[in-house]
C-alpha cells in the first residue's frame, strides 16, 4: 500500500513538473523591451487566495525595470479600499531568457514565472507555476501597455488560461481603476 501511494504520489508529481514544463517560453526573447509600464488586464488562477478576493480584484499598474545583475525588478501597484499598496518583487533570471524565479519572503511560496508570448509594445502573457508546502497552484497572467486591448488578445488570454487547466470560474478580465491609482500610492 505504502510503495503504491508513493508511485502514485511520484507520478502526479511528474505529471504536473511535465505539465509546467510544456508552457512555452517567448522565443528570442528580449528582457530591456519587457520593462516599462504596464496594466493587469487579465488574472487567472486556481488559488484559494484568488477564489477568495476575485470579486474585489480590480486592475493594477506595474512598472518592470532591469537590475544591474539581469534580474527583474517587479512592482505592482494595487487599489485597496481607497488607498493603493505597492508590492515589490524581485524576479531572478534563469538559464532560459524569459523565464525567472522568485520566493515570496512573506509566504515562502517558489514562483516558477515565464514569459509565454509578448510583442513588447502591446501586451504579453505570462505564466506563474506557484509551489509552497500546501500544494501548488497556476496563475496567468496577461499585462497591456494600455487600460485597453483587443477582443483577440483578451480570447487569446482567455484560451491559454483553458489551456493549463484552469476553468472559466477561474479566469477574470480585471475591472479598470480610476485615474487616481496613477500619481497615488
Amino acid at each position: 500500500m505504502h510503495a503504491t501511494l508513493l508511485g502514485v504520489l511520484g507520478l502526479a508529481l511528474l505529471g504536473a513538473l511535465h505539465a509546467q514544463d510544456g508552457v512555452p517560453v517567448q522565443s528570442d526573447f528580449q528582457q530591456d523591451k519587457l520593462t516599462g509600464r504596464w496594466y493587469s488586464i487579465g488574472l487567472a488562477s486556481n488559488s484559494n487566495w484568488f477564489k477568495e478576493k476575485k470579486h474585489l480584484m480590480k486592475m493594477c499598474t506595474t512598472v518592470i525595470s532591469a537590475t544591474a545583475d539581469g534580474n527583474l525588478e517587479v512592482t505592482s501597484t494595487y487599489p485597496k479600499g481607497d488607498q493603493c499598496e505597492k508590492r515589490n518583487s524581485l524576479y531572478s533570471k534563469t538559464e532560459q531568457p524569459g523565464r525567472f524565479s522568485y520566493t515570496s519572503p512573506r509566504w515562502g511560496s517558489k514562483h516558477d514565472i515565464r514569459v509565454v508570448e509578448t510583442n513588447y509594445e502591446e501586451y504579453a502573457l505570462v505564466a506563474t507555476q506557484i509551489s509552497k508546502s500546501t500544494g501548488s497552484s497556476t496563475m496567468v497572467l496577461l499585462y497591456s501597455r494600455t487600460k485597453e486591448l483587443s477582443p483577440e488578445r483578451l480570447e487569446r488570454f482567455t484560451q491559454f488560461s483553458r489551456e493549463q487547466g484552469l476553468t472559466d470560474e477561474e479566469i477574470l478580465i480585471l475591472p479598470q481603476t480610476g485615474e487616481r491609482l496613477e500619481g497615488r500610492g
